[in-house]
């Protein structure tokens, strides 16, 4: 097919473009060959029958040429092998070309063309069980590795799940069939030969296994893209649920915020106090518990927002711009016009709960005031309207204009107490009174009613005179007693009512103005007993004329129900009210002046104590620090300050039990003090702290002057040395302190190593706890350690070793002997038994006793 040259360079044309593939027997390597375009080949010398062979030598060296242009190398390879038909050079020759043009171009991850396509199909198969693609021969000859590739691109064409790996012939024959049918790809192998053989032509099944990659290539490229709008729609779908979640929280929050202002802004009083005070703990409870949560969502909110604006801006996308009404500065103008309607609210809330108590006590006053007087005008009106004058005799008639008369005078002076009713009730309506619609109608019920019997009693007092013409006058003496005995009556009932109004009261000067009241009320009792005589005198000369003159009257009096048993009754009632008054009054007067006088006796003493104790603190401050006298003088007038202190202590009690009593008065403020009982408690246990404290320091050091041998002017200089340095007076010196305070008494202290090491050992000894100050105490213990002649555990044992006449162990009669009865106890119960060579019974060992005093080892 390519002895004469010029099936080579067709061939070659029409993979470049031109021309057309005319040799069967190369027709599907052909067609399968990708090369890159090419400018047509150069004219060709066609050789007619029978030519010299040099032409077709130059044919074939043309296509050569072309393919060496591309790349190829052939070896071995050279115009005159294809043209005397050297069919080994020749399909060597091809395979190059395949190699070339059909799998080189395979690269994966920058590997050989064969190893780029082996790559390829491990990675296409890895997911199917029993395929192991490791090479380009005995891998394939099962068929498996053929249909896995068909399947993982194109799982609709063959059912991988029912193939078998022990039937190869038909799994190879399925994948040829499918992949020639639906994929384009020509059957270049045969089943048959591929199971019949131990080992397949490698390169035969690597040239029809690179058919695939080129038929899926496509695929791929599709796929990466499909990758990369995926990554686009994730971030975009990423982005849109973010602006989902900011619209769905800032609609939340929003629509919360919109719930809340009516209730903030409802300035609709309750009804009763708990109702109100409810109100007050509803509001405390959303300050508590239902507003925070809300502020973390507003930041939350603006932080989200924040986060997807970034995230916009780095994917390249436009800024989220959220829907009218839900920006961010929308829910800030929202959340301020929230804080405006909560702001005043409490405070509305405290005034309508006072509002409200005022408001009770004006309630009760009403129907108090109200009772009474639906009590008076109760039958009134069917009285009224009675027609018994139409019956009556003449004498019964004289009565009954009387007896109007007199209940005329009585309805006039009910109406100071109808006038006071109306007046609480404006008040009430003024104070906006929760039951002012009930208010109203008792208070227009009694008005309408009272105007009802202003009405009926014109109309009966008319009807009364008319027939007066007609009648003969009887005895004034009962019309004159009616008379004056109905507003007596009214008077009494008066002022039985206000003897027992309630009051309320807070302060001295309000009891003082209810007392004046009360004396001036006292004060018109003289001329209304003479009334009252008067008035009975008026009945007693009724009753004589009635037994002078036998009237027939039965001793009762037609123009009044009111007797002298009520009246004598009611007065003696009022009499007794008016002391009752007067204790209570008292009482009440009493009770606020010992209130005064108790905060005034707490407040005398309270300002006396707390100063005292002030003083008394700063002059247990200046002993410890100066040094006047020897340290006895000082622990001397410490003990002198200690005995003022606890004989002051009485003093302190009293004040306890005043502030007692103050608490059982109830009295929570006191104006004539500025201390409480809390400061004068602290400030009393600080006193017997510090003065405890500071006699327990000045006893230590003489302790340790005593043991240590200091002298009383090394002490007043170690005194005088830490008081320099102690500036700011707290007793104690921090370590920059001590160590000039250290420098001052002529250590060497450098800022060199050696320096810190030193200074570093000192502070481990005067600051074990490492609490990084150093106490007075700490530092005379430290410099009476430097500077005084201790004794050692030697110099005791050398004692000892007198003690015991020169022997190593003594015993416990040699101790009783030499020393105190207490000291001798106290050395044979703790010293151990000696067990020398020259022990004998009872032999103690004071050796080990005297190590272990100076903590070398353990008693």
């Amino acid at each position: 097919g390519l002895k004469h040259g010029h099936h080579a360079c067709a061939h070659l044309r029409s993979a470049s473009g031109e021309g057309d593939c005319g040799s069967p027997g190369l027709q599907d390597a052909c067609t399968h060959l990708h090369f890159p375009s090419s400018s047509p080949g150069e004219r060709l010398a066609k050789p007619e029958r029978g030519k010299m062979r040099v032409h077709k030598i130059s044919n074939v060296n043309k296509a050569l040429d072309f393919i060496a242009s591309k790349g190829v190398k052939l070896v071995s390879i050279g115009a005159e092998e294809i043209v005397d038909g050297n069919v080994k050079m020749t399909l060597g020759m091809i395979w190059t070309i395949i190699l070339r043009f059909a799998i080189q171009d395979i690269s994966v991850e920058e590997t050989s063309a064969k190893e780029g396509l082996l790559l390829w199909c491990q990675r296409k198969t890895a997911p199917y069980k029993n395929v192991n693609i490791q090479n380009f021969h005995i891998s394939w000859k099962d068929g498996l590795g053929f249909c896995a590739l068909i399947h993982r691109h194109r799982p609709e064409l063959i059912d991988y799940g029912k193939l078998r790996k022990d039937d190869p012939l038909t799994n190879l024959n399925t994948a040829f069939d499918v992949a020639e049918r639906y994929l384009d790809i020509p059957k270049m192998l045969d089943a048959e030969d591929i199971v019949g053989t131990a080992r397949p032509d490698e390169k035969a099944i690597m040239t029809y296994v690179s058919s695939f990659y080129h038929a899926f290539s496509g695929a791929q490229k599709a796929e990466t893209a499909a990758n990369r709008i995926c990554k686009v729609l994730a971030v975009n779908q990423e982005n849109e649920q973010l602006m989902e979640d900011y619209e769905k929280l800032a609609s939340d929050l929003l629509e919360w915020i919109r719930r809340t202002i009516p209730w903030l802004e409802n300035r609709v009083p309750e009804n009763t106090m708990q109702a109100m005070q409810q109100k007050l703990e509803d509001f405390r409870d959303y300050r508590r518990l239902h507003k925070p949560p809300k502020v973390q969502e507003k930041c939350q909110l603006e932080i989200n927002f924040n986060t997807l604006q970034t995230k916009l801006r780095l994917s390249n996308r436009p800024a989220f711009m959220p829907s009218e009404g839900r920006m961010v500065s929308d829910i800030n103008n929202a959340w301020g016009c929230l804080e405006q309607a909560e702001k005043g609210y409490e405070e509305w809330l405290l005034n309508e709960i006072r509002r409200l108590e005022r408001l009770d006590h004006l309630a009760e006053k009403f129907r108090q005031k109200a009772s009474i007087h639906e009590a008076w005008t109760d039958g009134k009106e069917a009285m009224l309207r009675q027609k018994d004058y139409e019956t009556a005799t003449l004498s019964e008639i004289k009565a009954l204009l009387k007896k109007h008369e007199a209940f005329e005078s009585d309805l006039a002076a009910h109406q100071d107490r109808v006038e006071q009713i109306a007046a609480i009730a404006q008040e009430l309506n003024e104070l906006d009174y929760y039951d002012s619609p009930s208010v109203n109608a008792r208070c227009q019920k009694i008005c309408d009613q009272w105007d009802n019997l202003g009405a009926l009693t014109q109309k009966r007092r008319e009807a009364l005179e008319r027939t007066e013409k007609l009648l003969e006058t009887i005895d004034q003496l009962y019309l004159e007693y009616a008379k004056r005995a109905a507003p007596f009556n009214n008077w009494m009932e008066g002022a039985m009512e206000d003897l027992q109004d309630t009051f309320i009261v807070h302060t001295i000067e309000e009891i003082q103005g209810l007392t004046t009241a009360h004396e001036q009320f006292k004060a018109t009792l003289p001329d209304a007993d003479k009334e009252r005589l008067a008035i009975l005198g008026i009945h007693n000369e009724v009753s004589k004329i009635v037994q002078t003159y036998h009237v027939n009257m039965a001793g009762t009096n037609p123009y009044t129900t009111i007797t002298p048993q009520e009246i004598n009754g009611k007065w003696d009632h009022v009499r007794q009210l008016v002391p009752r008054r007067d204790q209570a009054l008292t009482e009440e007067h009493s009770r606020q002046q010992h209130n005064e006088r108790l905060r005034k006796q707490f407040g005398a003493q309270a300002n006396v104590i707390g100063p005292w104790i002030q003083t008394k603190m700063e002059e247990i401050g200046r002993i410890s620090i100066e040094m006047h006298g020897t340290l006895e003088d000082q622990l001397s007038h410490l003990r002198q300050y200690e005995k003022s202190i606890v004989n002051y202590k009485p003093k302190i009690d009293q004040l306890e039990g005043d502030h007692q009593l103050i608490q059982e008065a109830l009295i929570f403020d006191n104006k004539h003090t500025n201390y409480t009982m809390e400061h004068i408690r602290v400030g009393w246990e600080q006193l017997l702290t510090t003065i405890a404290r500071t006699i327990n320091e000045v006893e230590n050091q003489i302790l340790t002057r005593d043991a240590k041998g200091i002298s009383q002017e090394q002490m007043n200089e170690f005194r005088a040395s830490f008081n320099h340095f102690d500036r700011d007076h707290s007793g104690t010196l921090g370590p920059e302190e001590f160590k000039a305070c250290l420098i001052s008494l002529g250590y060497d202290i450098g800022n060199d190593p050696q320096g810190e090491a030193e200074f570093a050992r000192i502070m481990s000894i005067v600051d074990p706890n490492r609490l990084g100050v150093v106490t007075f105490q700490a530092f005379i213990d430290f410099m009476s350690r430097e500077t005084a002649d201790t004794d050692t555990a030697d110099q005791v044992m050398a004692s000892f070793k007198i003690l015991a006449g020169d022997k190593n162990y003594i015993t416990g009669d040699e101790l009783r002997r030499e020393l105190p009865p207490d000291q001798a106890e106290y050395c044979i119960a703790r010293m151990a038994p000696y067990a020398g060579p020259d022990s004998v019974p009872g032999a103690l060992d004071y050796m080990s006793f005297s190590t272990a005093l100076y903590g070398e080892s353990d008693l």
